[in-house]
């Protein structure tokens, strides 16, 4: 089940939830073992073995979540980059050592075979809370009443947002819903990568800064700015590894992104998302200021939208 960007509701009947700076994860436990799955429905079980353990405390039930990586106890989109999309087992049990993971888990889904999923919000999740389901890798993460107190404190602290949820919403896999809404304290956006610009000492073909777009429903993008700011180090490694297979000889966007001098641009085909932070949008609807905070792994270019 997915939210909906929108403002804090008012009035009575919602729940509060910290959106938690993650990767979504829904895990079935059942027989001791522990299978974890991304929104993509791709089996991630193998890149995130210290959540096997779950199992001991869930026997026979399902939960949906957020995967965090902790720093200084908030949590990390930078550090979880390492984490995502990781199968080799040795470089997995490698960084379970130094980039841990925790679940943070805000739904039950399943419990003892019985699909709970028509059950008002407020029901699954005072089951939830009996389950007590906190452990060394996982946490049964917490619920409020008072939204405009969630949303101050999320500030206060530089965390994404507020999930307000409906009490008496069912759960609809798959659905984007109004009865979940997403209040984003920080602003940022997904994008579409349709090609990236050299920097001014980059070797001919490097990336320097990434192009990006908002699909127009056609296959194509409307160019969205570009960002430098953050491609660099490991995400810079990773970037060439992904985007270097997808170059083309065709612009991907409906207009082509304006030369700002005589640096080569390199087209890639629309298939690498994207996430950043950015100050505001221009008249001309670029993004302001962006600074990349890591790859969307866990999302298709059709997904992607104006937050």
């Amino acid at each position: 089940m997915l939210a909906t960007t929108a403002d804090l509701p008012t009035g009575g009947g919602w729940a509060f939830e910290v959106k938690w700076d993650g990767v979504r994860a829904i895990v079935e436990c059942a027989g001791g073992h522990a299978r974890l799955y991304s929104r993509r429905d791709n089996d991630r079980t193998g890149t995130y073995p210290e959540l096997a353990a779950l199992a001991g405390m869930l026997p026979d039930g399902v939960v949906d979540g957020e995967i965090v990586a902790l720093r200084d106890g908030a949590p990390s989109f930078e550090a979880l980059q390492e984490r995502m999309n990781v199968d080799d087992p040795r470089r997995v049990a490698q960084l379970v050592e130094r980039v841990p993971v925790t679940l943070m888990i805000f739904d039950l889904l399943e419990l003892d075979g019985l699909d709970l999923c028509r059950l008002p919000y407020e029901q699954r999740r005072a089951t939830l809370e009996q389950l007590d389901l906190n452990g060394p890798h996982w946490i049964t993460a917490p619920a409020f009443d008072d939204g405009p107190a969630t949303l101050a404190a999320s500030r206060e602290l530089g965390l994404e947002g507020v999930i307000a949820k409906r009490l008496r919403s069912p759960y609809v896999p798959g659905l984007r819903s109004k009865d979940w809404l997403k209040v984003k304290s920080l602003r940022t956006q997904e994008a579409v990568v349709g090609g990236w610009a050299g920097g001014e000492k980059s070797r001919t073909g490097q990336i320097g800064s990434l192009l990006l777009g908002i699909p127009t429903g056609d296959g194509r993008l409307r160019y969205a700015g570009r960002v430098g700011s953050g491609v660099a180090g490991g995400t810079l490694d990773r970037l060439t590894e992904i985007l270097t297979p997808l170059v083309t000889d065709t612009s991907p966007f409906v207009e082509p992104p304006p030369r700002r001098d005589a640096r080569q641009l390199v087209w890639c085909r629309p298939e690498c998302v994207v996430e950043v932070a950015y100050a505001s949008w221009t008249a001309s609807g670029a993004l302001w200021h962006p600074r990349l905070r890591g790859i969307r792994y866990d999302k298709t270019a059709s997904e992607v939208r104006v937050e």
